[in-house]
């Protein structure tokens, strides 16, 4: 996706993420349910980023939207 999303937050919200289950994270910056899809993208051309999770892990999630490593953190927010 060449078009970045709305700056949500500017540090990263740490998840509990478990194995194997389906989580969709928010690429717009507009969803009040950061980091995570809601569905306020709609009319964009905006679509949520599927993670499925091959272990449990605990993850640094990027609320920017100008991650490199979306949607992982990778301290992008610290040049807004």
């Amino acid at each position: 996706m060449s078009e970045q999303g709305k700056v949500a937050g500017k540090a990263p919200i740490m998840q509990n993420l478990e194995k194997g289950k389906t989580y969709a994270w928010c690429t717009c910056g507009m969803s009040a349910n950061q980091p995570w899809y809601d569905g306020s993208h709609k009319g964009s051309s905006f679509a949520p980023s599927m993670l499925k999770p091959e272990e449990n892990r605990k993850a640094a999630m990027c609320t920017c939207k100008q991650s490199r490593n979306a949607p992982f953190c990778d301290g992008s927010h610290k040049t807004l």
